[in-house]
């Protein structure tokens, strides 16, 4: 089963392989993003443009149910794109993005680290939490940490690998199966406990250097809370040759 089905243009029926950690009638972000970024893909492609920035403010609660993504062209040019997004349901907006893309052309590279290390082997952990088994986004993801854990408080370095087709019978991209992984950070990396607090991200921006390749994601990621029910999480991104970007997500604080 995939995440999404296609009903027409635009529209899509989300399944059961989208539903977050919080509720499990509304759906985790990082599906979300990736069929943003899938709708995107198609809006005025152009040869030798690539997606560089995506930033995604999240309006409200996303449900498993039908959503309608609507995009537009900002600005055009031949060296730089800015494109929108507008996902809705129900008649009511839950998320609008907005994303750059930049002319490709020879740079000299800096030097940027390589993974952190390879993607390990599951561990009984990995397999058995609750983050693997317990809502259908972390069915969907095979987990992989290298340090932290699938339930440990604090910073987390993991690799992940989306299991299910994003949309029925359509190819997914290396950038699609990163933005699924991205919106990961704040709960892989939590600083409190799930049991006693939300900590749900109002954005999610994902900034890139080079393009992503292969299945592969890996993530190091740390949150901090601050004293007035605000959080930031920060989240280095890799594909299995080096770093590619990072993502950050603002976080809502709450008590259960």
């Amino acid at each position: 089963m995939s995440m999404y089905r296609r009903l027409a243009a635009g529209r899509y029926l989300a399944a059961e392989h989208t539903q977050g950690p919080w509720d499990p009638g509304t759906q985790h972000m990082g599906p979300v993003t990736a069929l943003i970024v899938h709708e995107l893909a198609r809006t005025a492609p152009r040869p030798g443009l690539e997606m560089s920035r995506l930033a995604v403010d999240v309006f409200g609660p996303v449900p498993v149910g039908e959503l309608e993504v609507r995009t537009d062209v900002v600005r055009d040019g031949k060296r730089v794109q800015c494109l929108a997004a507008s996902v809705s349901a129900d008649g009511r907006e839950v998320c609008r993005a907005t994303a750059w893309r930049i002319r490709e052309a020879g740079t000299p590279a800096t030097p940027v680290p390589g993974p952190p290390a390879p993607g390990p082997p599951p561990s009984p952990d990995d397999r058995s939490s609750w983050l693997s088994t317990g809502f259908g986004y972390g069915r969907a993801i095979d987990w992989r940490f290298v340090t932290g854990g699938p339930m440990r408080t604090g910073p987390a370095t993991v690799w992940g690998r989306l299991t299910v087709p994003l949309v029925e019978d359509e190819e997914i991209s290396p950038l699609e199966r990163l933005a699924v992984f991205a919106d990961s950070g704040n709960g892989v990396s939590h600083a409190l406990d799930f049991a006693t607090h939300l900590f749900v991200n109002v954005d999610l921006n994902i900034s890139l250097f080079r393009a992503p390749a292969g299945e592969w994601v890996c993530m190091e990621a740390a949150t901090v809370i601050g004293p007035a029910g605000r959080g930031l999480t920060r989240s280095t991104l890799y594909d299995e040759s080096g770093e590619v970007g990072t993502a950050t997500q603002t976080l809502f604080v709450a008590p259960r």
